[in-house]
């Protein structure tokens, strides 16, 4: 009898042994183990796939680096790896836990008790919601996230599990999978271009905001209510200027700080401020950016502006002027003030420059053209008669000169300078001369020319 008791705690001890080594589990120093529940009396009354309160399915609490002890017959434990993002890579965090997205939202509210979406219980009970998170995790960003309650989307990689059964049969996840190219997954960097040598800015478009205002195109924050303001104080037309061509991303961190940007009542859409040089971490589901080439005017130029958005059109050019509108800088239509040397970070798509040399051009009515500008490359020797019907062709240089002041009103008058010269000085100068030429006999001509 006693042999038998001794057996059967030999056993009991065997598997208690057993149920003790399959019960312990080895964490790595960059895991993280998911905890499944196999039962429960409670069951999951929400549409999260997550137990905070015990009952059977994926556990809201994760196993942290080390041995940790989970009893075989109640948990399993699987490892999954910390989201780690690479240099010059970031990390857009989704959502599958918390309350559904407002209709019409694109995107989950922040806050800033959610951090880095580490404390799973915190967001929650915060009101966290479902879907794309607004800010991204920086390259080297190293977290160990929940990889139910969140799936994290780099260049490489996709972390965590898909709640969904459609994108479970798809395989291997990828950016792909998303509707993102892998280089949307990538740091934005404005730089120089290599290849044109060209100064670039960054031209942002976003996915989500309320709606423009009537009759706007892009979104600035505030509107142009400074603008109004500064224009009310007496502010010269440069002053103006530098108040406008001066960005507001410092109130969203360049767009980095998206909930911010909504905050501060950013709009859909196009924006009116670049993107200087720098490198920018940029949520691809709500920010996209086209880089192009810098406003450069070069010594001997003005620009003109052409302004599509701004305050309403308010005509400073005085009833003289019967050749369209100018107007303060600020406001729709044609500046009257020009933009001198120098480079400017505007927006091509709400400002149209027309460059306008200011140094004295030289145009040849002949076969040559002028290396400089190439402006007279559509003028032709002037063919004419005389009164005798008596055939002449003539080369003509004609120099002309536009005072940086006079600029606009000459934009106005004739749209851009191709126009002055193919539409305007061609027809003027080519008829005088052949006017000339039949009023008065060859002989003649040839003595006064």
């Amino acid at each position: 009898m006693l042999t038998l008791t001794l057996v059967v705690l030999a056993v009991l001890l065997t598997l208690a042994g057993i149920l003790i080594l399959l019960s312990l589990h080895r964490i790595g120093p960059t895991e993280v183990g998911l905890v499944t529940r196999c039962f429960s009396h409670r069951r999951l009354t929400d549409d999260n796939p997550i137990a905070f309160q015990g009952e059977a399915g994926y556990q809201a609490e994760l196993l942290m680096p080390g041995i940790r002890f989970k009893f075989c017959l109640l948990y399993g434990v699987q490892k999954y790896p910390w989201v780690q993002i690479p240099a010059g890579q970031i990390g857009v965090v989704i959502a599958q836990i918390g309350e559904p997205l407002p209709n019409g939202a694109k995107s989950a509210v922040y806050r800033h008790e959610f951090g880095q979406f580490t404390d799973l219980d915190t967001f929650v009970k915060n009101g966290g919601q479902k879907g794309v998170q607004r800010p991204v995790l920086s390259p080297g960003t190293t977290l160990p996230l929940h990889p139910v309650a969140f799936l994290v989307i780099t260049r490489d990689r996709v972390y965590g599990i898909p709640v969904s059964e459609q994108i479970q049969k798809e395989g291997p996840l990828t950016a792909a999978s998303f509707g993102l190219h892998p280089s949307d997954l990538e740091v934005v960097r404005i730089q120089r271009d290599p290849a044109s040598q060209q100064d670039l800015i960054g031209i942002v478009t976003v996915y989500e905001g309320d709606p423009l205002a009537s009759g706007d195109i892009a979104s600035r924050l505030g509107g142009y209510a400074d603008i109004a303001a500064t224009e009310q104080s007496a502010a010269t037309d440069a002053e103006i200027i530098e108040r406008l061509l001066s960005s507001k991303n410092e109130l969203h961190n360049s767009y980095q700080d998206f909930q911010s940007f909504l905050d501060q009542n950013g709009r859909i859409g196009l924006q009116h401020d670049p993107l200087l040089y720098g490198a920018y971490n940029l949520n691809p589901f709500l920010v996209r950016v086209e880089r192009v080439p810098m406003l450069v005017v070069e010594q001997g130029q003005v620009a003109v502006i052409k302004s599509y958005v701004g305050l309403p059109t308010a005509d400073t050019s005085g009833t003289d002027f019967k050749f369209g509108t100018l107007v303060r800088p600020g406001h729709r239509g044609i500046w009257q003030e020009p933009l001198r040397t120098g480079k400017y970070p505007i927006n091509p798509y709400c400002y149209k420059a027309e460059l306008v040399p200011t140094a004295i051009l030289t145009l040849n009515w002949a076969e040559r053209v002028s290396a400089a500008h190439k402006l007279d490359a559509k003028l032709e020797s002037i063919i004419a008669k005389s009164n005798e019907g008596f055939v002449f062709k003539m080369d003509l240089q004609v120099q002309i000169h536009i005072p940086d002041a006079r600029a606009p009103r000459v934009i106005s008058t004739v749209g851009t300078i191709n126009n002055l010269i193919d539409e305007v000085l061609q027809a003027a100068v080519g008829n005088h001369f052949r006017d000339t030429l039949q009023s008065m006999p060859a002989v003649r001509f040839i003595e006064t020319r």
